[in-house]
């Protein structure tokens, strides 16, 4: 049972949403602005509830997203289904609204003890858009792409808001027009920037991979609608786009280049796997080579988020 709802939630994303975030802060925002002096403002506790809260709602997405996808999953990976057949549809929607629940609460605390309204208003949003995401918008042209990619960017914005919510709580608004949050503020904006990017692209390898169940449920995504040729053609542009900003990150940050045998080891490794990730989609046939690639993605996404390590001005 436990190893079915392991699968239900999706583990490996919910961990990696995690490590992502803690990333962030531990080897971008603490580094940072301890280099210049400032004390950070938002306590190791009130983090902890905030990478539970991001964690549990993503948690939930993924699970509300099973629930609706029945129809569509057996079709397209019939022995994957878990709702109905492991776990009934009922447990499946008391873990939905459990993990929903506890994501609301932490997100709350912290907009309670930050005193900020518009986090409280995040949490909710953030649920009811991942119901309307599973249930309506997913099946909708480019809106469930979209509705992922800046979710995903939105789990590296929120760890620096609080950090800088925090800060002003504690300093004043000016704190945040010091050189160190600027710096903070754009290395965030970079990887939001590079999440959202090879998610959107990774969305419309996916949906490649799920034509045949989502066209039998009158799903509407990119494929069906402008077919496979130039969803690939899409799918090369975005890679080529994300490539150019790498590259442009990278060429400019001093810190990037401060371990530069490292650094462009890294990059190399972005490129390489997103160019046999567009190979692999322009000659695919089948779903298993649209999953292959759409793993690929992933993994450059993985690698990206790894070059984190390489901004600590303490390494």
């Amino acid at each position: 049972m436990i190893k079915e709802i392991f699968r239900l939630i999706r583990l490996p994303n919910v961990v990696f949403v995690a490590v992502f975030q803690i990333l962030l802060r531990y080897g971008i925002i603490l580094p940072l602005l301890a280099n210049a002096g400032i004390e950070p403002a938002l306590t190791t506790a009130q983090f902890i509830l905030l990478v539970i809260a991001t964690t549990a709602l993503t948690a939930s997405g993924n699970v509300i997203n099973d629930y609706f996808d029945v129809n569509v999953d057996k079709i397209n990976r019939p022995e994957r289904v878990i709702v109905g057949n492991t776990i009934d549809r009922r447990t499946v929607l008391l873990i939905h609204v459990i993990l929903t629940f506890l994501g609301v609460v932490c997100g709350f605390y912290i907009a309670l003890r930050l005193h900020k309204e518009l986090y409280a208003f995040v949490f909710i949003l953030v649920p009811v858009l991942l119901w309307f995401y599973s249930s309506l918008f997913k099946k909708q042209f480019l809106i469930g792409n979209l509705v992922v990619a800046i979710l995903t960017a939105a789990t590296a914005w929120i760890v620096a808001s609080a950090d800088f919510a925090a800060l002003i709580l504690h300093h004043g608004g000016g704190i945040t027009s010091t050189p160190a949050c600027q710096t903070v503020w754009m290395y965030c904006n970079v990887y939001a920037f590079f999440a959202f990017l090879i998610n959107a692209t990774r969305e419309i390898v996916k949906d490649m991979e799920d034509t045949e169940g989502d066209a039998a449920c009158g799903c509407r995504t990119l494929p069906i609608e402008m077919g496979y040729g130039r969803s690939k053609s899409i799918v090369v542009m975005l890679s080529v786009l994300i490539i150019t900003c790498v590259l442009t990150a990278f060429l400019n940050s001093a810190r990037l280049q401060n371990n530069l045998v490292l650094g462009w080891a890294f990059v190399a490794a972005i490129i390489i796997t997103i160019i046999i990730a567009d190979i692999i989609t322009l000659r695919a046939k089948e779903p298993k080579q649209y999953h292959k690639a759409s793993t690929l993605l992933k993994v450059a996404m993985a690698i990206g988020v790894a070059t984190i390590i390489l901004v600590n001005p303490c390494i």
